[in-house]
């Protein structure tokens, strides 16, 4: 088993089954003692933001403010430079906890050794 997950997330309510996806294979990591890196890219950018989570809905499926806090518990978010950019978001807009770094950052975390990077 892989020692980290990186996981990018480039759906939001664009397509919101993927979008649940991730994050739900994202908190079961966590939950599972995984470390696990959630990057928010695309249209999930926007969750990012206070609140943004709770307005997402799909039936049948976690909520997703309760994924994205367990995530942040006992994991790392990172946000996409370039998208937040494009959406005119800074850190001083984002959840605490949220990171906003660079593809850089996102190819490091990926390459690494031991880890298994996963695209929703």
């Amino acid at each position: 088993m892989a020692k980290k997950l990186v996981i990018k997330v480039t759906a939001g309510a664009d397509a919101p089954e993927r979008c649940s996806q991730a994050f739900t294979v994202a908190a079961v990591a966590v939950a599972s003692g995984v470390e696990v890196s959630l990057w928010l890219t695309g249209e999930s950018a926007w969750f990012a933001l206070p609140g943004r989570a709770a307005e997402f809905e799909l039936p049948h499926a976690a909520p997703l403010p309760e994924l994205m806090e367990s995530v942040l518990a006992g994991g790392g978010v990172t946000l996409c430079t370039q998208c937040a950019a494009r959406r005119e978001i800074t850190e001083k807009d984002v959840i605490d906890g949220v990171r906003i770094a660079g593809a850089q950052v996102f190819v490091s975390e990926a390459t690494a050794d031991g880890v298994q990077a996963l695209v929703y």
